[in-house]
């Protein structure tokens, strides 16, 4: 099925005069107020951009010499609050991959687009995805608290389009680098509704503690290459 392209102005429109949001809009989570987490956001940020430096170099020869192009590959994306923001990330496809979505199958049931067999993934891209390299430069996004190192998974312009009510309560944190369902069979979860259900669950049970849980949950997994794409 084709996959409309949603410009971020009428993101915007939909938010302010949407009624399935008006409510859900004026309630702030105890997280996105937390001086102590945005504290550890930001060093977590600082570790993460040095990192980041680090590996730019082989990670930008093995990308050009796998398909030439960009390295870093930019997407609009809604966060807190459904506010759009520009997310980075290491080019794991191939150059304009984004107008060939309507020609890959979407194997997840709801407001989500997966494959595990996406054509235009590179070999190197399936690398960085595996080992979550791609999503190294979004520490820069957390820097800006944009985003955050624990949180709901950022969703795309076009998802957030077709959100219905309950969907909208995702939203009422930050996304996060990392969360519930990237430590909780993120490869393997392809209903939307329980993602959905796993990001209420954070909100509910979210303390400092339990991030910094989810912290060394997420290392665990990217060790073991468990949190394939």
């Amino acid at each position: 099925m084709h996959r409309q392209i949603v410009q971020p102005e009428v993101i915007s429109l939909v938010l302010k005069g949407s009624s399935k949001v008006s409510s859900i809009r004026d309630k702030v989570h105890p997280s996105v107020t937390s001086k102590t987490k945005r504290l550890i956001d930001i060093l977590g940020a600082l570790v993460g951009i040095a990192i980041t430096i680090v590996i730019a170099i082989p990670v930008a020869i093995a990308i050009q010499l796998d398909t030439p192009g960009p390295i870093l590959y930019s997407q609009f994306r809604c966060g807190l609050k459904g506010k759009l923001f520009r997310i980075w990330k290491f080019r794991s496809m191939i150059v304009e991959a984004d107008k060939l979505n309507h020609q890959v199958n979407n194997q997840a049931k709801g407001h989500i687009f997966k494959n595990h067999n996406d054509p235009r993934i590179t070999r190197v891209g399936r690398f960085l995805r595996r080992t979550s390299l791609d999503e190294l430069p979004q520490f820069w996004n957390v820097l800006r608290g944009e985003m955050s190192l624990v949180g709901t998974r950022p969703p795309t312009r076009y998802e957030v389009i077709h959100y219905q009510k309950h969907h909208w309560k995702r939203l009422n944190v930050k996304p996060g680098i990392t969360g519930e369902w990237q430590v909780n069979g993120r490869s393997t979860i392809k209903d939307f509704e329980k993602i959905v259900q796993m990001d209420l669950r954070y909100q509910r049970k979210w303390s400092v503690i339990y991030d910094l849980t989810i912290m060394v949950k997420t290392i665990w997994v990217v060790l073991n290459k468990s949190g394939a794409c």
